[in-house]
């Protein structure tokens, strides 16, 4: 064993004899980390996540290959329409009329502008190339005339794609359509809106401005909007988070220390820890992340339960008629060695998240280990020594106690109460942990079909707010989000939202003979997904780009046609001479957005129904690629998507078997080398598996997915957990070892310490358990469990704790043996 008694007291008498200096030297240390605060930058949505995935790379390839390298680049809006016929005179003409606004604004960088009222006006008239043309065409036109055209115009399924699922061919007849504004801007990535931020944010809230006024139902979409709605709902969870957080955690601070003194020691030692946590973070240039948002909270929960416990172990000696001195060295004696067992086993549960693959769930890791380190010093050192140095000055200048009374005194009613562990113990303890392994493993066997999601929409505000927090005053007030409402519309109202697709990322010989017809067979029998045109699946690439500029020059067609031996208007011999007529044509730029110069990588981008899920369309893209004799990738946002969506759900098993595998050996060696007893190790870990497999069953019977945020809970509760058992272990270690009996070492720890426990759990699930109202829907699924693990924690800490004592205390046969160790 190590003699750890020596060092302990060496701390203890350092903060008993000299707390005003050591109080003074955390305050300078604090300067030092504030310093960092205005270092902190910030990181929001999706991108942050698919940095490193190989399908993003792909994904990046494509951008790289078929991008030009110009100084703008393309983006585009959606103007979705509704009205009772959008294929009626008057409204073709109120979406041709907005997208002439928009052409006309040199500031809102518009290069072009399709609809199906465009198509429509084209048909009256095959000359009316212009916006101006069209309308003119369009106005001059009869009602029979424009539903004539209306009908023949969206014959064509590619027109008729740009319609509402509600689309009657006969009647000529739709509630909706989507019209496109292409823009050309600077900078745009293919991470814009889903990284916080875009340039097209300003050009199509301008544009919302402008359908303000106008006579048809149009609502303007696109990455800009997304962008700004994931920037600022950050701001409007913190604005409407901290402050419920913030009255609910004091009002049970105010409970639980009862004394003004106290509690201002308390929340200070709380606000140390954040500024030296986010201090680190501005100095480590780490970015603060929607995952970060969840630190403070997991920060206030450990805080909270290392300030309560010792100020109440403090107590607990102080109402014995001991010094104030003497009273803080057992204090730090008893509580340096469980506050060091917990920060231990804690940052373990936090580490074990860097061996994921996703770089935010990495920082989460390593800021939330940094902080509980810092959280330990503060609440191990600083905030004794204030204690004890608030009470030498309270004492001088006859300042009155108020409250100074343990939680869970003897005798008091929260003492018998938390007593249930022990009488369970006393009576039936095998009988009670046999129920308790079925249970769990019930439990857990259900948590194993948890649902494992990642998509944009985890980082949106629902579709519907409480009607509750519209009515909170400002600067509360979350602003009006709309991004969830329309990507739901869009889903259910139309085949394809014009933004989801299938990206085929193709490396070859383009050069070889049947190349092209590969890529055309491609389109040939397409899986579910898909959306299907003339029974093939609707695409554009290399092959549709000839297809189209042969219908435009005759000179070109002649050339596909020599060249196309089974007259299928796809050339199969003399491909180079192709490419080089194309790529030296009016249309050489979109030829190039689809061939690198080098004639050895193409992309096919197939478009997806809006209905269709993540893992059929991941499964679809890849059985189309698998067709292809070339390399080929599927690739894409819904592809990138699902592959982090899986790795969430390994680094979640992974992080989970590491920290409980290391923190079990951890505690089993700590335990063996400070008191002898290894096996109590082995106890300390029983309420932690049963906490976890708990909390898998809750979180898919409430249907709460593993997700960007939630994938980290498992380790967390690990964490957290061991807080609440390793300090119910170590102080019936502390009674136990003392000499007294077994079950009154079992009282005396479930009436002290799990009034202490008690405390805490009500003061952390209800401060982490208010981050359900948060408006980003992955911060207040994250909210939700944790407080469900902080509440499985203390409730298997004082109910099964008690038990696997009894039933350790008889395996080992401790009989007459001497105590082995004294730390009380």
């Amino acid at each position: 064993m190590i003699d750890y008694e020596r060092y302990v007291d060496r701390l203890g008498e350092h903060i008993v004899t000299n707390p005003g200096r050591v109080v003074a030297l955390f305050l300078v240390v604090t300067l030092l980390f504030g310093a960092g605060l205005g270092n902190i930058s910030t990181d929001a949505g999706t991108s942050q996540f698919t940095e490193d995935s190989p399908a993003q790379e792909a994904l990046d390839d494509v951008n790289r290959e078929f991008t030009p390298a110009f100084e703008t680049s393309s983006g585009s809006t959606q103007l979705i329409q509704r009205d009772s016929n959008v294929l009626s005179k008057s409204a073709m003409l109120d979406m041709l009329r907005l997208q002439q606004s928009i052409l006309e604004r040199s500031d809102l960088r518009a290069t072009s502008a399709s609809s199906v009222a465009s198509t429509v006006a084209q048909t009256l008239d095959p000359s009316a190339t212009t916006i101006d043309a069209q309308i003119a065409a369009m106005e001059t036109a009869s009602q029979s005339e424009v539903r004539a055209a209306a009908r023949q115009a969206t014959s064509n399924p590619g027109v008729a794609s740009l319609l509402s699922n509600d689309f009657n061919h006969e009647s000529v007849s739709a509630s909706a359509t989507i019209g496109v504004v292409s823009h050309e801007v600077p900078g745009i990535s293919s991470s814009a809106g889903t990284s916080g931020t875009s340039p097209l944010t300003d050009i199509q809230t301008e544009i919302q401005t402008m359908t303000s006024v106008a006579d048809s139902d149009i609502t303007v979409f696109g990455s800009g909007i997304i962008s700004s709605e994931l920037g600022n709902v950050i701001v409007d969870s913190l604005l409407l988070v901290v402050p419920a957080a913030v009255l609910l955690i004091f009002a049970f601070l105010v409970i639980a220390y009862r004394d003004p003194i106290d509690l201002l020691l308390g929340v200070i030692s709380l606000g140390l820890a954040i500024v030296w946590t986010f201090g680190f973070m501005g100095l480590a240039d780490i970015p603060f992340s929607q995952m970060l948002i969840a630190v403070p909270p997991l920060l206030l929960a450990v805080g909270i339960d290392f300030g309560i416990h010792a100020v109440n172990r403090y107590r607990e000696e102080r109402i014995k008629d001991v010094a104030p001195r003497p009273s803080m060295r057992v204090t730090v004696k008893q509580l340096s060695v469980a506050f060091f067992i917990v920060t231990a086993t804690t940052v373990i549960g936090f580490l074990s998240n860097l061996t994921s693959d996703l770089a935010p769930i990495r920082d989460f890791g390593l800021v939330a280990a940094v902080g509980i380190l810092f959280t330990f010093l503060i609440f191990g050192v600083f905030l004794p020594a204030a204690k004890l140095y608030a009470d030498e000055l309270r004492s001088k200048y006859n300042v009155p106690e108020f409250g100074s009374t343990p939680l869970g005194n003897e005798g008091g009613l929260l003492a018998r109460v938390l007593s249930v562990g022990v009488v369970i113990g006393r009576r039936a303890p095998r009988l009670f942990l046999v129920v308790v392994v079925l249970i769990s493993m019930g439990a857990g066997a259900y948590g194993t079909g948890v649902d494992t999601t990642f998509s944009q929409e985890d980082f949106l505000p629902p579709e519907d707010q409480p009607a509750v927090l519209q009515q909170l005053p400002e600067p509360f007030k979350p602003g009006v989000y709309t991004v969830t409402r329309d990507l739901n519309y869009l889903e259910d109202t139309f085949e394809s939202t014009q933004g989801d697709s299938v990206t085929l990322y193709v490396e070859g010989q383009l050069r070889h003979d049947s190349a092209l017809e590969e890529i055309y067979r491609t389109g040939e029998s397409p899986p579910e997904s898909f959306v299907v045109e003339d029974r093939r699946a609707e695409s554009t690439s290399i092959v549709t780009v000839i297809q189209n500029y042969a219908a435009q020059d005759p000179e070109f067609a002649a050339l596909v046609a020599r060249n196309d031996a089974n007259d299928n208007g796809v050339p199969d011999d003399n491909l180079e001479q192709i490419y080089d007529e194309l790529l030296a044509s009016p249309v050489s730029s979109q030829a190039a957005s689809y061939i690198s110069d080098d004639y050895r990588k193409t992309r096919i981008v197939y478009t997806v129904k809006g209905d269709a899920t993540q893992d059929e369309i991941v499964a679809d893209g890849k059985e189309v690629a698998d067709k292809l004799r070339m390399d080929a990738t599927a690739t894409g946002s819904t592809v990138v998507f699902k592959a982090v969506s899986d790795t969430i759900f390994m680094s979640a098993v992974n992080s989970l078997a590491i920290a409980l595998s290391v923190t079990a050996v951890f505690l089993v060696l700590i335990y063996q080398l400070l008191e002898g007893k290894g096996s109590l190790g082995v106890v300390n870990v029983v309420p932690i598996v049963v906490t976890i497999a708990l909390l898998a069953g809750s979180m898919r019977y409430l249907g709460i997915p593993l997700n960007a945020l939630t994938a980290t809970i498992l380790s967390i509760a690990i964490g957290l957990g061991i807080d609440y058992s390793a300090h119910v272990v170590h102080r019936f270690s502390d009674e136990y070892n003392a000499g007294g009996d077994l079950f009154e070492a079992l009282r005396l720890t479930v009436g002290g310490t799990g009034g202490a426990l008690t405390g805490s759990m009500l003061t952390t699930t209800t401060g982490l358990g208010v981050l359900a109202i948060a408006i980003t829907p992955v911060l207040g699924q994250f909210g939700i469990v944790t407080a469900l693990s902080i509440f499985y924690s203390y409730l298997t800490a004082l109910v099964v704790t008690p038990p696997t004592l009894v039933v350790w205390e008889q395996l080992t046969q401790r009989g007459t043996d001497a105590p082995t160790s004294v730390s009380s």
